[in-house]
């Protein structure tokens, strides 16, 4: 094995951003099998994440570090005082009700301001805080709970008070119960009125960067979902590179300051990685609860962020409303050049970055001008009109998608990792990236792809382990050279670029014999105006099939042209056009493949899978088992006679 060395030291970060540091590289028969970076950032020996509101409130007083949307509409934004001012007292009313120092207490509720200031002012109290999916039923409320031992929980409405108590009688350690839309933030810091503020500081001064931050459930895909341990010290390693890395991103050097809405959970690591990010770095943060088309819209133009986090649904989801939006008004064809010219531009850019080429031509840039003014500036208008940057995880977004959006003007920095992470371990670096992958490992981290192909990471990010409900501490789950499987396959290329091509336990082999992840296909389908979801089936069967649910909003607009508002869903599942649709983008997704990977047949279902079907995890993740349990006869079918 030999060991390529970095390129150079990390540089200190400056207004002009950090300089390109390469990482390093073991080559084994002349295969990339390992590539670390070193860290951007230095290691934070001392403190908590409690500390940061009131460092900001020190250092920049009246910078303004968070927003809040009025009944209006409007944003007023809350200065780092203001903040540190909210934070102090709740974390005073936490310590009057009596929490002490590692208890544990609850969060079900949808993005928003009193999420994070909740989540701060825990710990400024040192407190755990365990996040809850709002969309979780009361048998998965009730599992966190008692298995992470909360003394408290903050739900955001009635209806989830209502449903949690009912269930207090199996959860004896649930002293208090709050609710968000009924005044809970100034119910807990009217309990911490007769508290003097040193209370709050010393609280702050038994908090180390080892002690546990939060323990974040996993989905349960499989099972019951597993509390991923997460230390102050995992986030400072995450958030601190995270923030020299993305230097564009987080210490914005145009003429807007860097700004962000986040509308993904908090109860999921990704959006909370993000969240402790901008308050470390100063960064304006806005919430959004939902969503849904029209209101996220709304949203975004009222905030204006000049960055976002997404996942590619999102993205997909504007991009397929700018489609559907041209055909309305008679222009799919000059949309559909539109998408080309970006995608040609966007992966010039990339080669002239890579040294492979001259970057856009001429006649390049002139025709990416003309559809700047008729099409690209529509799509960064629906991000809020400042939005240049979007940071996308959850899945891979693929390089179609990567290459569009950077044509039109937005940088997209894919990266990749998972809870037990602390959010990403890869990501597309500003000066070198490279569309369709994830990226290379964040500073301070390490990627080594196993014999089986499996990824496996290493770093100060990396959990300590799962959570013991028992011991009130957290079980080891590296091995014991400090290596952590992730569980999905993946491969570096020859500059330590990683691809992410599936799960192990996902992989499909054939009767053939043939390995196949269904990733990839799945991908390119979902980015289908019409599909919502695409699951690809065939292990131990002849081929490959695939079951696919429809997008309802493309689904409206495909009705609208063709004139087919009046058929229901069981007739829609069986219309020849629309099958016909389908099957086009199914042969598109095929050219990617081998014969033998390739979709042969499919069948539409006229329903949707959600959470509450028990189809998807709260994280939007598919249920593969029980998707291939509930709709066997469907498959069955599908290998009832080929084709």
């Amino acid at each position: 094995m030999t060991t390529q060395p970095a390129s150079q030291a990390p540089a200190p970060a400056t207004t002009a951003g950090p300089t390109l540091v390469e990482p390093e590289k073991e080559v084994l028969d002349g295969v990339v099998r390992e590539v670390t970076m070193p860290p951007f950032a230095p290691a934070v020996t001392s403190g908590s994440l409690g500390d940061i509101p009131f460092t900001n409130a020190v250092e920049a007083p009246f910078e303004a570090v968070l927003s809040r949307k009025r009944p209006d509409g409007t944003w007023r934004d809350v200065t780092a005082s203001e903040f540190a001012q909210e934070v102090l007292n709740v974390a005073k009313g936490l310590i009057g009700l009596g929490f002490e120092a590692g208890d544990r207490i609850a969060i079900m509720a949808r993005t928003s301001y009193e999420w994070t200031l909740l989540d701060f002012a825990g710990w400024a109290a040192g407190l755990v805080t365990v996040p809850i999916y709002p969309t979780s039923s009361a048998a998965q409320a009730r599992y966190i709970l008692q298995h992470s031992g909360a003394r408290g929980c903050a739900v955001e409405n009635v209806e989830q008070s209502r449903m949690l108590a009912d269930e207090r009688g199996a959860m004896p350690a649930l002293e208090h119960l709050w609710q968000l839309d009924a005044g809970a933030v100034s119910q807990i810091a009217h309990a911490g009125r007769g508290l003097e503020d040193e209370a709050v500081a010393a609280r702050r001064g038994l908090i180390a960067p080892e002690h546990i931050a939060t323990l974040i459930y996993t989905s349960g895909t499989t099972g019951q979902p597993k509390g991923c341990v997460l230390t102050h010290g995992n986030f400072f390693a995450e958030v601190d590179n995270d923030i020299e890395l993305l230097h564009p991103v987080f210490k914005s050097v145009s003429k807007d300051p860097a700004a962000t809405l986040l509308f993904l959970p908090l109860s999921h690591v990704f959006g909370r990685m993000v969240a402790v990010a901008c308050m470390r770095a100063r960064v304006r943060l806005g919430h959004a609860p939902s969503i849904q088309t029209e209101e996220l819209l709304a949203d975004l133009a009222g905030f204006r962020p000049t960055f976002l986090l997404g996942i590619p649904y999102v993205l997909e989801k504007v991009y397929n409303t700018g489609r559907a939006t041209a055909e309305k008004m008679g222009r799919a064809s000059s949309f559909d050049r539109a998408a080309r010219i970006a995608r040609r531009y966007g992966e010039a850019v990339e080669e002239q970055e890579h040294g492979r080429g001259g970057g856009p031509g001429t006649g390049l840039k002139a025709a990416r001008g003309l559809y700047d003014l008729l099409v690209y500036r529509r799509i960064r208008a629906a991000l809020g009109g400042r939005c240049r940057y979007v940071i996308s995880g959850g899945s891979p977004l693929g390089s179609r998608l990567a290459s569009f959006y950077e044509g039109a003007g937005i940088s997209v920095f894919e990266g990749y990792g998972l809870t037990e992470t602390t959010g990403a371990s890869t990501c597309t670096p500003p000066l070198k990236p490279r569309l369709g992958t994830v990226g290379w490992p964040v500073p301070g981290t390490a990627v080594r792809i196993a014999d089986d192909g499996e990824v496996l990471l290493r770093g100060a990010h990396v959990f300590g382990g799962y959570w013991d409900s028992h011991r009130r501490a957290a079980v080891p789950d590296a091995g014991d050279d400090g290596w952590f499987a992730t569980g999905d396959i993946g491969t570096l290329d020859d500059e330590g670029y990683l691809t992410i091509t599936g799960r192990k336990k996902d992989l499909i082999i054939t009767s053939g014999g043939k390995n196949i992840a269904p990733a990839p296909l799945e991908d390119w389908l979902r980015a289908h105006p019409l599909v919502s979801q695409c699951l690809v089936v065939g292990d131990n069967r002849p081929y490959i099939t695939a079951l696919i649910t429809l997008e309802p909003d493309g689904l409206a607009h495909w009705q609208q042209m063709h004139k087919k508002q009046d058929l229901s869903p069981e007739q829609l599942a069986v219309d020849g056009d629309l099958l016909a649709n389908l099957q086009q983008a199914v042969d598109e997704a095929n050219r990617m493949v081998s014969r033998a990977e390739s979709i042969r047949r499919f069948v539409v279902l006229p329903r949707d899978f959600t959470e509450e079907g028990g189809h998807l995890t709260p994280s939007l993740k598919l249920k593969r088992a029980a998707i291939v349990r509930d709709y066997d006869a469907e498959i069955a079918e599908l290998y009832e006679t080929e084709r």
